[in-house]
């Protein structure tokens, strides 16, 4: 049955994303239990208010969110599993939502805007891509019309990211009332990678973002690359009263200092001292297995670091987080596997009795990852590319003494944070290797002030100011 909603209870404020704010796991007795997330878009609905009649239109995930929505009958699932948030699940055929989710989104829109294509061998357009677009059209409509059904008369609704590309023109088609924004969390592939897509695709997926009246973007370089992208696949004067933001996302410093130093965290930065050993230096990294992330070259920027310094060995431990991503994809099950390999090797080459070169953990644990961060002397974030990076933000924050950042160049957070970070090309084994050894050797005092201002361009932009911006440059729109 079709679940329609009163005039008097359609909002103001909206919100779309893939994924929303609660999950629900089936217990081993059959009950459904929900689990409450966090992030920027959770802090800035909550920032609005209750009173502002917001709803977040999210998909449902896996069979528990499934049970979840049948139980609320496809209408706003329960105030008290949301935290009192408005929250509208939509139950999207588990094949549609995997083909347009696993299919495009992250095996291609992912791989194009992050340049991780091997050319030689890929990417191949054939027909199943073809049939797999087709599942990614349905599940942006299913959306759009969502956004329609809940949204009150010249409502904000602000979509989020590269699953919902089309989104914005299909919303417009329905509600040309709306005031409709895209924000894109991902880079933006420059024109020559972008039009790898099949000319047809790559103008559908700017059209839709251009159904927007403000399409916002983490960095200056993403916005300029999508511009530079319509003016070359759509044609230099395309008529569009599309609006281009930059709102760089920053860390939220309350909730990290906060978070960092409860007692969960201190019992693992014991467990952390304990691996690491006394007297040594910590290199920390704390990252997915994502592709882009780069984790197998900062091993091996690591490992350049011991053959060329020896002076380091028994000094240092690279202590790296590489928790499991999208592991129903092959690639990344091949890529976390390389992680642990060279890890592995590293410490057969150089490990000693009393001394690992490498601690790794692949089991995620997010107080340990804060753990890791106050005790870093360094922190390594070096992905190939990156729309922002928030663990770039986040150790200086947290860290204890003050850490030194070795940051890629092609990482969003360069853009604010280059001028105290020791910069590489994420690429260049020996260049990264060597500003190791640099953040390693910087003075104490050096450290600490280079800290003081990372965390202070770190901060400007905290998670519920961020969306709040977002929501009133496009009031103002």
């Amino acid at each position: 049955m079709a679940f329609t909603r009163g005039d008097a209870d359609k909002a103001r404020v909206l919100v779309a994303s893939n994924r929303g704010p609660v999950s629900y796991q089936v217990g081993e007795d059959g009950a459904l239990h929900a689990r409450r997330g966090g992030g920027g878009l959770v802090s800035g609905l909550s920032a609005i208010g209750s009173d502002a009649g917001s709803v977040w239109v999210c998909a449902a995930l896996g069979d528990g969110d499934r049970a979840a929505v049948r139980r609320a009958d496809g209408g706003l699932l329960p105030a008290e599993d949301t935290g009192g948030q408005r929250v509208r699940m939509l139950d999207i055929d588990a094949s549609v939502h995997a083909e347009a989710y696993n299919g495009i989104a992250n095996s291609v829109l992912w791989f194009v805007h992050h340049m991780l294509y091997q050319t030689p061998l890929e990417p191949v357009f054939d027909a199943e891509f073809r049939r797999q677009w087709g599942s990614y059209e349905a599940y942006n409509r299913a959306f759009a019309e969502a956004l329609a059904e809940e949204a009150a008369e010249g409502a904000a609704v602000l979509i989020q990211d590269y699953h919902l590309a089309l989104a914005p023109r299909m919303l417009r088609r329905l509600r040309p009332d709306l005031r409709i924004g895209h924000f894109s969390h991902t880079p933006w592939a420059p024109p020559d990678y972008f039009r790898l897509l099949p000319d047809d695709i790559a103008a559908e997926l700017l059209g839709g973002i251009l159904g927007a009246d403000r399409a916002a973007f983490l960095t200056q370089r993403w916005a300029d690359a999508f511009t530079a992208c319509c003016h070359a696949v759509l044609g230099p004067s395309i008529p569009s009263g599309t609006r281009i933001g930059v709102h760089g996302l920053g860390a939220d410093a309350d909730f990290l200092r906060e978070r960092a130093h409860r007692p969960d965290v201190d019992e693992r930065m014991a467990l952390l001292r304990e691996e690491i050993g006394p007297g040594r230096k910590a290199i920390v990294r704390v990252d997915r297995t994502e592709l882009s992330k780069n984790i197998v070259r900062g091993l091996l920027a690591y490992e350049q670091l011991l053959a060329d310094h020896p002076e380091w060995r028994e000094k240092v431990v690279h202590v790296a987080f590489a928790y499991p991503s999208r592991q129903d994809l092959a690639v990344y099950r091949d890529y976390t596997a390389e992680v642990r390999r060279v890890a592995q090797e590293i410490n057969e080459r150089y490990g000693v009795p009393g001394w690992t070169p490498v601690v790794l953990h692949v089991k995620d644990d997010f107080a340990r990852s804060l753990a890791a961060y106050r005790l870093a002397d360094v922190a390594l974030v070096n992905p190939i590319r990156d729309g922002m990076n928030l663990v770039a933000k986040e150790v200086p924050v947290v860290s204890d003494a003050g850490c030194a950042l070795v940051l890629s160049r092609e990482a969003g957070a360069y853009e604010e944070l280059g001028d105290d970070a020791f910069v590489v090309n994420p690429y260049d084994i020996a260049g990264t290797a060597r500003a190791l050894h640099e953040a390693l050797t910087l003075p104490g005092g050096e450290r600490a002030e280079r800290s003081k201002r990372l965390a202070a361009a770190a901060t400007a932009l905290p998670p519920a100011q961020w969306f709040l911006d977002q929501l009133g440059a496009l009031e103002a729109s």
